[in-house]
């Protein structure tokens, strides 16, 4: 078999190649990497696993914050000779031929026990590790679990948060995060073709509400108010019962289209309050625009494989609530609307992270996130256009609770049961107010020649930024390693429940006996443990099995 590594070079960014030198000198446990979405955290990442793996004893653990994270990692893993299991659950064993598992902060922090035999003298990477805050099930999970990892790598494109907690395996002066790698907004762009240069249109708006208390308000963008009736005035906005959201989607639709003529495959994002909202939103792309828009919902089993539909299509729209969020790799996304309530500064970056992917090839890549221009908001992207350097200072203001991470919606500031005394009246758009341009003036905005890059590597000439992967020693494990893909793993487990599944059908036993039997048969202990050479093992004694019965020999055809 040919493996698929030969002759295959990593080629780094200069920012990576530098981070992975003072990695590498480092003589700490714990490594911390700041840098701005779509710079490359994930190949300076797997690039300084792919180097320790041959040192260590253990194996190596991705965390990641959502599960559709964990296939996106497992796919950037395998470039690298890398194979995990991203289907791993606490209850099952792990594969003899695989390097380790991508796992979710959740699973890490109901199980910390069961994955830290795996990580003893592992590499652990821990992705967007502000989710993992200190006194909490997760960050607990964290400590316990990977206590005894010869390296914690920690990632983060947002690195703060915003409680007052701290985070596991981050070092800490005077209250302030110590990165030991931060490569900023400004220092992409200074790079060139890393990020995009973003936009951010906001506008203006006047809108008419009732209150919980029964009071009748009204106020633009323009006019002070509390944090309460603030938040009331932006839910005004973004209802579709007015017409502000309407209007300001046609004009993000239009900038699509003008986008489109040169970039057919260019897509848009509507983040949405919740789940009614997003379908509301759809409805209405379809109503006024005639677009078809997919909606991506945390409550929709299937939203992981929508968002990796829409990826790697070319439809022009999705809206999404709480699914596209940090580490979310779409890179033909150009336009954002930012239509949901959420006013914590971590969401909003986390969400123009998702438009500043730069793409090889592509000429001019200005990205927009149209906006309400509420005051909140256009205070981060301000921040933003100052490329300010961010830290991890725990607060102490009395607020802190209300801006809890990414799940602080709090609309309206008053309980829940109260909602249906507030009422939307109207909502009309007034008109663009500015356009932020965060990273460079427009006629720096220059057409680059480039070519088709892998991943998130890209093309550059200097040969100190290039590893051959193909002449790096084996990943420990044994030197078959390589030469498996881990859909070959997940075909096999198919071929073999469908077999089980025959010879049931067949004998009249029932499928934990069938099971039993196969594996004694072909000595495995349990699929969910089995190699891949066991896995093929077992499915040929499944088809003698069935081949035994001439009746069934058209049973062949699944081998």
């Amino acid at each position: 078999m040919i493996d698929p590594m030969a002759s295959k070079k990593l080629r780094l960014r200069p920012w990576q190649r530098r981070a992975l030198d003072i990695f590498e000198s480092h003589d700490k446990p714990d490594f911390l990497a700041v840098a701005t979405p779509g710079a490359g955290k994930t190949t300076f990442a797997l690039t300084a696993a792919r180097l320790s793996m041959p040192r260590l004893f253990g194996r190596l653990i991705v965390v990641a914050p959502t599960r559709h994270l964990k296939e996106q990692w497992a796919d950037a893993a395998e470039q690298f000779n890398l194979h995990l299991d991203s289907d791993w659950t606490p209850s099952d064993g792990l594969p003899g031929d695989v390097h380790g598992v991508v796992t979710t902060y959740q699973q890490v922090g109901a199980s910390p026990q069961t994955i830290r035999p795996m990580a003893d003298n592992g590499f652990v990477i821990l992705d967007e590790i502000h989710h993992a805050g200190e006194e909490r099930s997760w960050g607990d999970g964290v400590k316990d679990a990977f206590a005894g990892a010869c390296h914690r790598l920690a990632l983060s494109g947002t690195p703060f948060r915003s409680d007052t907690r701290s985070i596991p395996f981050v070092e800490y002066d005077n209250d302030q995060v110590v990165p030991n790698v931060e490569y900023g907004y400004g220092d992409a762009m200074d790079d060139g073709r890393v990020v995009r240069p973003v936009f951010f249109p906001r506008f203006g708006g006047h809108m008419e509400w009732m209150a919980p208390d029964g009071a009748e308000l009204s106020a633009t963008f323009d006019d002070p108010l509390a944090r309460t009736q603030a938040n009331q005035r932006l839910r005004t906005a973004l209802s579709l019962e007015g017409e502000w959201v309407p209007s300001v989607i046609g004009h993000a639709h239009q900038e699509l289209l003008k986008i489109r003529r040169t970039h057919p495959e260019a897509g848009g994002l509507v983040i949405a309050i919740d789940q009614a909202h997003a379908w509301g939103i759809a409805e209405l792309l379809q109503t006024r625009f005639r677009v078809n828009a997919m909606v991506a919902v945390s409550e929709d089993p299937q939203a992981s494989d929508k968002i990796a539909r829409f990826a790697g299509g070319n439809s022009p729209w999705i809206v999404a609530v709480r699914m596209i969020s940090e580490g979310v790799d779409i890179p033909r996304l150009r336009v954002a609307v930012y239509a949901t309530t959420t006013t914590t500064e971590l969401f909003f970056r986390q969400a123009v992270g998702r438009i500043v992917r730069y793409t090889p090839g592509r000429g001019h890549q200005r990205a927009y996130m149209f906006m309400p221009d509420d005051v909140r908001l256009r205070s981060y992207g301000i921040a933003i256009a100052e490329s300010r350097r961010h830290s991890l200072k725990k607060k102490e203001s009395p607020d802190a609770a209300f801006d809890q991470d990414e799940t602080a919606l709090d609309p309206l500031d008053d309980q829940s049961e109260q909602m249906s005394l507030f009422t939307v009246l109207s909502s009309t758009e007034t008109g663009l107010q500015e356009v932020e341009d965060i990273f460079a003036d427009p006629s720096e905005d220059v057409e680059f020649n480039s070519v088709a890059q892998e991943s998130e590597v890209n093309e550059l000439a200097d040969p100190a930024l290039e590893i051959d992967l193909a002449a790096l020693p084996p990943a420990a494990l044994g030197t078959f390693l390589g030469r498996r893909d881990r859909r070959e793993r997940d075909r096999l487990r198919e071929l073999n429940a469908e077999l089980a599944r025959d010879l049931s059908a067949k004998t009249g036993k029932n499928h934990a006996a069938i099971n039993f039997e196969l594996n004694r048969l072909s000595g495995v202990s349990k699929v969910s443990t089995a190699t891949v050479d066991q896995l093929a093992r077992r499915a040929k004694t499944a088809q003698e099995w069935l081949g035994r019965d001439a009746k069934l020999r058209h049973m062949r055809r699944f081998v």
